[in-house]
């Protein structure tokens, strides 16, 4: 057998030893790890030469330790440090997105177990010093459990055995938010809860807060203490893609709900605290977007390069950062503030009040430097969005790109060089320290060699940090029985549960018509996708098919095919979907490209749009003027709507219930007054919808967002500014407006209306 596939197959034998009122120190028995005692003590000496240094000393505070060993690193293992891989399977499966080789062969060849190391993550850890994984689908717990143990195992045998800080994005919520994170949610059977923006719907933070403590509990069980969220742009276009991982479009509840969730991930409690608030039960947030990305020009996302450009025509800047000022970096827990942050893709267009650049967030040395860093004070770490170093498509339809807007012209190496430059420590979705050495060839022969070498050691302690406060240097092992009890435990299923049901929104009830207590017949007619493409332009199927477990639903009523024989109707549909804003067709008719985003089911032509975008870019091969006036779109599920209009027609008068998942505000007008009841979430399972449909839970969800009148009001508010359209009147005469729902008895007036809903004049 090969050295490489000893190492495939190798199962680490972790020892435990537990100090008197200090960490319990695990280490793998392979790793050429010492054990020293001192004073009754007992340390790891990871650097294996029998003498303890302070980074070795847990006794002493952690920016000491950070500071010495970041001083002993070489330029190599700091860029190591710097990088952040590619996402990252376990197992690494052939066929689909992120596969990986196991002793040249691929997964199914290799006879790997799925807990086994890729060839690619040993190099990794062994050459490139890469010490920050992005875990995206884990085949269950016992897998990912044992699949750390390894990882770490091989991280602590190597250099200085500094541990591996694993991460992971949003994965808890239902798979709306699978476009961005690759689909990460639920394949590790953690707890269920709402999505972002259903925790907004709450309009409580202590629920999120109750989130933030379970769900870091579950990564940590799963090996994984980083989470690259929350999310905490303030949604202020209503058509923006990635709305429904934001807490909405208000400020006040953005902040009061980002500073809950930092507190409830961050925050360790009782005998596993170490030190100020962090400890075994802690995970580093990594908020999300700096300085705001929810205000893209015509909704459109910077994903793609047609939505690089975040636009302020209502001069709102400022108010996009109170969730990181205000919320994230002013925690009431002890850790104090969110210990990483990720700028967005989007170049704040003419926010640099120094240089003057329109270059990407991460880029731009206003925003990290003299903004985040000099003036509001903040020492965490920088790490960038993912790809935005790589070479930029000549699609700007296509997500599979690089993204380095506004410095599409340098180097990969100048790119890198210039983000260290303007303040950032790690580079997203890079496993090649190739380039991050060339960018620090770069600045010694323009600074000098010290100026660098403090430079980088400033990234090093930062990064060090991360992985010293939640005790992974003591420990970073896991066992995985203890991870199988933890993950997805009935405690913490019953608690997302409840917040799904909380989460509901009662939009509409005429005449009383919930709840329905009585075992009565129901119709629910199939949906209907016509062909099209998903958000990476792959082809999707033509589908008519139930839209939820019919199952589910007999456990609550009878369901019958025939209208004529049901009591009620109940359609269930989705908020439209109309794209991204771009189309290629268009651009190859020699058009510009850009069309409209509609929030509206029929077809919409955008007759009040500008008539010149705000943004654009100025190079030949690209587009100034991104206007898209005057030009029509279509919604990929107008027949959603066609479901709820045949479905009152069905019924003959009988009442007519809708249920629609949102991850955008959308135009109810089109349908409302045919539907006697509206009830709307954000990502819960269909038997949280039929709890409160039977009475079993009264809803008490507000909306975290406005719900427009038309696309008119979309097109004429700001981009930049929140509560700026006019909103929906139903036929019973409520408006839905920000912070509206209603309970069995009405609207709902009560403490959090109070705080947070917006008295218009």
């Amino acid at each position: 057998m090969s050295n490489r596939e000893t190492a495939l197959h190798y199962e680490p034998t972790i020892q435990y030893i537990r100090n008197e009122n200090g960490p319990t120190l695990g280490y793998s028995t392979a790793s050429g790890v010492r054990i020293i005692e001192k004073d009754g003590l007992y340390f790891k000496n990871t650097s294996k030469d029998g003498v303890l240094k302070p980074y070795e000393d847990w006794r002493l505070p952690v920016e000491e330790r950070a500071k010495d060993l970041a001083s002993r690193l070489s330029i190599e293992e700091i860029a190591g440090l710097m990088l952040y891989s590619t996402h990252q399977n376990i197992p690494a499966r052939s066929g689909g997105w992120f596969g990986g080789s196991y002793a040249g062969k691929t997964y199914e060849e290799s006879g790997a177990k799925p807990w086994d190391l890729t060839d690619e993550q040993l190099a990794f850890l062994v050459q490139t010093h890469l010490r920050h994984f992005l875990i995206m689908m884990v085949e269950n717990a016992e897998s990912s459990a044992r699949w750390n143990n390894r990882l770490q195992a091989v991280a602590e045998g190597s250099g200085f055995g500094i541990p591996v800080n694993n991460s992971s994005d949003p994965r808890h919520g239902f798979d709306a938010s699978s476009e961005f994170n690759a689909g990460a949610a639920s394949t590790s059977r953690v707890s269920f809860w709402p999505e972002t923006l259903g925790l907004a719907a709450t309009f409580d933070p202590a629920i999120t807060r109750q989130f933030g403590e379970i769900a870091s509990k579950e990564y940590r069980a799963l090996g994984m203490a980083t989470a690259l969220s929350p999310q905490i742009d303030i949604a202020t276009d209503p058509r923006w893609h990635r709305f429904n991982g934001t807490f909405g479009e208000d400020p006040k509840l953005s902040t009061d709900m980002a500073r809950a969730y930092v507190d409830g991930f961050q925050t360790t409690e009782g005998e596993h605290e170490l030190t100020d608030g962090w400890g075994n039960d802690s995970v580093n947030a990594m908020v999300k977007h700096w300085p705001g990305g929810g205000s893209g020009e015509g909704g459109r996302d910077a994903h793609f390069s047609c939505g690089k450009y975040a636009v302020y025509p209502g001069n709102n800047f400022e108010e996009h950062l109170k969730p990181f000022l205000e919320g994230a970096f002013q925690l009431e827990g002890k850790t104090g503030l969110a210990s990483a942050v990720m700028p967005y893709y989007t170049i704040s267009y003419e926010q640099d009040k120094t240089n003057g650049e329109n270059v990407g967030n991460s880029y731009n040395r206003y925003l990290i430097t003299d903004l985040l860093r000099e003036k509001y004070g903040y020492d965490g770490v920088v790490c960038t969005d993912w790809g935005i170093t790589n070479d930029e498509s000549d699609r700007k339809g296509s997500v599979l790109c690089g993204k380095s807007w506004g410095v599409e012209h340098l180097s990969v190496a100048e790119r890198h060089y210039k983000l260290i430059m303007a303040g950032v420590d790690q580079f997203g979705g890079n496993n090649d320290a190739g380039p991050v050495l060339e960018a620090y060839q770069m600045g010694v022969k323009e600074h000098g060699k010290a100026f660098m070498r403090a430079r980088f050691e400033k990234s090093a302690v930062r990064l060090l940090l991360n992985i010293f406060r939640p005790g992974l240097f003591e420990n970073p092992y896991l066992q995985p029985e203890e991870s199988q009890k933890i993950v997805g435990c009935a405690e913490f299923v019953d608690a997302g549960f409840e917040a799904q049901l909380k989460s509901i929104v009662l939009l509409k009830n005429k005449g009383q018509l919930l709840p329905i207590k009585e075992r009565k017949k129901v119709y629910i007619p199939k949906r209907y996708l016509p062909a099209g493409e998903n958000w990476v332009g792959m082809p999707t199927p033509e589908k008519l098919e139930y839209p939820v477990d019919l199952s589910v639903v007999a456990d609550y009523f009878d369901v019958t095919d025939t209208p004529e024989e049901a009591d009620f109707g109940l359609v269930f549909i989705k908020n439209p979907n109309s794209g991204i804003g771009y189309s290629q067709k268009e651009a190859d008719q020699g058009g510009n490209g850009y069309v409209p985003i509609s929030l509206q089911y029929r077809p919409y032509t955008a007759d009040l749009a500008r008539e010149r975008s705000i943004a654009g870019d100025p190079r030949e091969n690209d587009v100034l003027n991104r206007t898209y006036k005057g030009k029509t779109v279509t919604t990929h599920n107008a027949h959603d709507l066609d479901a709820i209009l045949e479905t009152k027609e069905k019924m003959k008068g009988k009442p007519v219930i809708v249920s629609i998942m949102q991850s955008n505000p959308t135009i109810v007008a089109e349908f409302e007054a045919a539907a006697d009841a509206i009830i709307t979430n954000f990502g819960v399972k269909i038997q949280a919808i039929m709890e409160v449909l039977t009475g079993s839970f009264e809803p008490s969800a507000l909306l975290p967002f406005q719900m427009p009148a038309n696309m008119e009001t979309v097109e004429e508010q700001f981009e930049d500014v929140p509560h700026d359209m006019t909103c929906h009147v139903d036929t019973e005469g409520n408006v839905y407006d920000f912070g509206f729902g209603l309970n069995w008895s009405g609207i709902i007036e009560d403490a959090r209306t109070a705080k947070y809903r917006k008295v218009r004049c």
